[in-house]
């Protein structure tokens, strides 16, 4: 089915998660999604490659990130030559100081892991556009769900699937998302295995041969032949299960998450609570504007007891789960300064906004009552 039903309208994003992009099975008629169990599939055309930045290039990045991705932007990336450029999240001028001509991308997240901040992301892409180089958004916090970056200016999107996509935590993916709205082949030169001839597949110009799938087709190219991580067929089915009831899920962690948020902000041993749907966040206003739906199912809040206090919680909770995950059914919380974002330095992760005493909770579907009781127990 496509995104339209007959006579043109459009379809709400819940029935879309179930009908579209998936018909019958044309071989048995089968309604569910097939497994295709296998290593290889027949080319109907020359092989297509891979879009890779180069040594000399650098990241401009968001400095409220993910701990994994600011360690493989400032370490990893580092080792073949790239370099990151991380800046104040919220503010567009330094994105914008910070670019230079052999910048690759910007990179930023819908609502920041752990801070849960929401960059401006209009400004950011003019920004980055102007500069002539494409704008990157970590999407996973908010989920299709809830935002879709491409309306906002993005031009390529990617979320970890193994959140709340899949939403059981029990399968590792992650995908890529792109409208074709970034011209590469107007920068062949520092795009050229997307926007010129790419030495690596003879020749071939990704862009003339692919349109506006040119970008995905490269990566999901790069990432299957060249680097050979493509996800399993078992792994890719589950996830397709999942996007089935994306939308009613999200609408019950986003109600259990304000209703916990509520809670926390009154307790009289919490310090400190950061949610995008308090009206007493930093950035409220612009969640409000990028996030439909709901504010998402995640919560940072600080115990008044301070570091040894945020440990307790984590430890101590009966309910909620103390694991490095967020978007399981389940409740889980974190202390991030002593795992997610241990790597980075102190002032690292002051810029992620990571603080000794912030627990990071990723709110659940169960019952609230008895999540908010579990809190309440331990604080």
């Amino acid at each position: 089915m496509s995104n339209d039903a007959s006579g043109g309208r459009h379809l709400g994003f819940g029935t879309r998660c179930l009908h579209v992009g998936q018909g019958p099975d044309p071989a048995t008629g089968a309604a569910a999604p097939p497994i295709h169990q296998t290593t290889s599939y027949e080319f109907p055309d020359a092989e297509v490659a891979a879009a890779r930045y180069a040594a000399g290039d650098n990241v401009v990045s968001a400095s409220s990130i993910y701990g994994g991705t600011h360690t493989y932007l400032a370490h990893t990336a580092s080792r073949r030559g790239i370099e990151a450029r991380f800046v104040d999240t919220l503010d567009a001028r330094a994105y914008a100081e910070a670019i230079d001509e052999d910048t690759a991308y910007v990179h930023c997240e819908t609502v920041g892991n752990p801070s849960l901040v929401t960059p401006p992301l209009e400004r950011i892409a003019d920004v980055a556009h102007d500069h002539g180089v494409p704008l990157v958004v970590d999407n996973t916090f908010a989920t299709p769900a809830l935002c879709r970056p491409l309306d906002h200016g993005a031009d390529v999107v990617w979320e970890s699937t193994t959140k709340w996509i899949h939403g059981s935590g029990t399968t590792i993916g992650g995908v890529l998302v792109s409208d074709g709205s970034f011209p590469f082949e107007a920068y062949p030169e520092k795009y050229p295995e997307v926007g010129g001839p790419n030495p690596a597949f003879d020749g071939v110009n990704f862009t003339e041969r692919f349109g506006d799938r040119a970008i995905v087709t490269a990566a999901r190219q790069r990432g299957a032949r060249s680097l050979g991580d493509p996800q399993s067929p078992f792994d890719a089915w589950v996830t397709l299960q999942g996007v089935e009831t994306l939308q009613v899920r999200m609408e019950r962690h986003c109600e259990n998450a304000a209703a916990v948020a509520e809670f926390l902000a009154d307790h009289p041993e919490v310090a400190w609570v950061t949610y995008p749907g308090l009206e007493s966040h930093e950035t409220h206003e612009l969640a409000s504007r990028y996030l439909d739906g709901g504010y998402g199912g995640m919560i940072a809040f600080g115990p008044a007891g301070g570091y040894d206090a945020a440990m307790r919680v984590c430890e101590d909770t009966e309910v909620a789960t103390f694991l490095a995950n967020v978007g399981d059914a389940r409740t889980l919380l974190i202390h991030p300064a002593s795992t997610t974002h241990a790597q980075l330095t102190d002032a690292e992760q002051r810029a992620s906004g990571v603080t000794p005493e912030l627990v990071r909770l990723s709110v659940g579907i169960e019952d609230v009552d008895d999540v908010i009781a579990d809190l309440d127990g331990v604080l």
